[in-house]
């Protein structure tokens, strides 16, 4: 009978503990810290990979007098739900929103670990896309898992010519880490907002002001920024950051419009989806010049009916160069598709248009 008693005790122990912290998702298990949390003011954190853990791209921690709002929730339900374990160390108190700045599965596929009691706030289009399945069609997520099977299959080769015990097992290390993060990507099953704006909504939580708004197109049809007026804090996702963005769905054009609305808010800090905090205010306005150029090149080329990966080759975006260094090496296979994606979304709204 003690022992019956101690059984039932250890099942209603871990029942109530299951309760309060659900099992991690597949593709959870990782060592130290997934993430570093800088405050850039008060309660408001820049949550970023530390590399233990594949997480997909950076999320803003907003705590509030009574609950917490989350911007993005990364790139899997492992991502997100470690994200939920690390913030106890900053703050107890519950999750109650979660924004998604655009569909792209780094920044909404870790949307199914919130429960009924936490309301995810996203763009019409951005539910739209989602229920769509757009998150995992598109040609960025394509080459995820085309990076992650040749990243498996060198690693399993590296392991089996390794000639020492050492450079064996660095090489499982590495393999190990690849198949959690496909574990964890293959256990998305893409969750929609269930809040939806079309321009924008505010949401006042004691004394914070949370604005959530719509500026226009741009690195998707319906990216929203999260903005704290008192704190002078802008969330971006992508729409823009410390580097070169993915151009794969973008609206290059309006992109330009929307970031001139961007510089014109009165920001101290901008969190962007990847990279650092951004707090030069020239920032959005020298990606509108890139954009502008790149749009009105590929444009020209496309009318004299050159083909994309032939206009690729003939952007001349050295002028650019001293804000995006990266633009130097236009050769690399990486920049390459980086801008053949743009020149073919271009092509397609072009043809839409007609």
């Amino acid at each position: 009978m003690t022992r019956i008693l101690a059984c039932l005790a250890l099942a209603l122990g871990a029942t109530g503990t299951h309760a309060q912290r659900p099992s991690a998702p597949p593709g959870a298990a990782y060592e130290g810290k997934a993430y570093t949390f800088t405050e850039v003011a008060a309660g408001v954190y820049h949550a970023v990979g530390t590399g233990t853990l594949a997480v997909g791209s950076n999320a803003a921690v907003i705590v509030n007098d009574d609950d917490v709002l989350l911007v993005d929730s990364h790139v899997s339900p492992a991502a997100a739900w470690a994200l939920m374990q690390e913030l106890r160390a900053i703050t107890p108190k519950p999750v109650r929103y979660v924004v998604n700045t655009h569909f792209h599965y780094d920044h909404a596929h870790g949307n199914q670990v919130y429960g009924p009691g936490v309301e995810i706030i996203g763009h019409e289009f951005t539910r739209a896309a989602l229920l769509a399945g757009m998150s995992k069609s598109s040609a960025s997520y394509a080459g995820l898992l085309r990076v992650l099977r040749q990243r498996d299959d060198s690693l399993r080769r590296l392991a089996d010519a390794a000639t020492t015990d050492s450079a064996r097992a660095a090489a499982r290390r590495a393999l190990r880490q690849v198949q959690r993060y496909q574990a964890a990507i293959d256990a998305v099953v893409p969750t929609p907002p269930t809040v939806t704006l079309s321009q924008s909504m505010t949401l006042v939580r004691g004394g914070r002001e949370i604005r959530v708004t719509f500026l226009g197109r741009g690195h998707t049809g319906g990216d929203v920024v999260v903005y704290l007026p008192r704190e002078r804090v802008l969330v971006t996702g992508d729409l823009v950051g410390s580097g070169l963005p993915y151009l794969g769905d973008g609206y290059l054009d309006e992109w330009a419009a929307t970031l001139e609305r961007v510089a014109a808010m009165e920001w101290e800090v901008i969190l962007p989806g990847h990279g650092a905090p951004v707090r030069d205010r020239q920032r959005p306005l020298q990606l509108a010049a890139l954009l502008r150029d790149i749009h009105r090149q590929a444009t020209a080329l496309l009318d004299q009916g050159v083909s994309v990966d032939e206009a690729e080759a003939r952007l001349d975006l050295r002028a650019h160069e001293a804000s995006y260094p990266a633009l130097a090496n236009r050769t690399s296979a990486d920049m390459r598709e980086r801008f053949l994606l743009g020149l073919h979304r271009m092509r397609e709204l072009r043809a839409a248009r007609q």
